[in-house]
């Protein structure tokens, strides 16, 4: 288990989100453990941990919450935030996280290649010949390569228009 200085906190990075009326109040926590309690990311995954990312975030360490991979794995069910005791916004507090890093790019591979795919093709997951003919097998209808509308949608959503 990696060992945290306390020296090495940002207390900066600590008043600036805690400074956002949405998702301020964090350092409410008591550690009760009632987020990761009810996590289905924890559920499979121990060393997932909402409760960890909360505490991380009140001692300020922000380098290590914004360049490592533990705030990309919340599946963002909410479960952990509508539990919590003391009603402090969980999810929102890592979907602020997952921002202020991909603002600085410390992005996981997948997540990019990702995004890349639905600004190319309107979709996640790219669809091919292989499998329209593995959908017409079973008898489900041919489905589009590209998704025109929503690359449509999405390139208007990103210019402001």
């Amino acid at each position: 288990m990696k060992r945290f200085r306390l020296q090495d906190s940002d207390h900066a990075f600590v008043r600036e989100v805690e400074s956002s009326e949405f998702i301020g109040g964090f350092r409410g926590c008591f550690t009760c453990g009632t987020c990761t309690a009810g996590c289905p990311v924890h559920r499979v995954n121990k060393d997932y941990d909402p409760r960890k990312i909360v505490r991380m975030l009140a001692l300020g360490f922000r380098e290590e919450l914004l360049t490592g991979d533990m705030i990309w794995l919340c599946s963002d069910c909410y479960t952990c935030q509508e539990n919590c005791p003391m009603d402090i916004k969980i999810t929102d507090l890592i979907n602020h996280l997952k921002n202020l890093a991909a603002g600085e790019e410390n992005v996981p591979l997948g997540v990019s290649t990702q995004g890349k795919l639905l600004n190319e093709q309107g979709k996640i997951y790219p669809i091919d010949e292989f499998d329209n003919k593995k959908r017409t097998k079973v008898g489900l209808p041919v489905l589009p390569e590209m998704a025109e509308e929503a690359k449509r949608l999405l390139k208007q959503r990103l210019s402001g228009v």
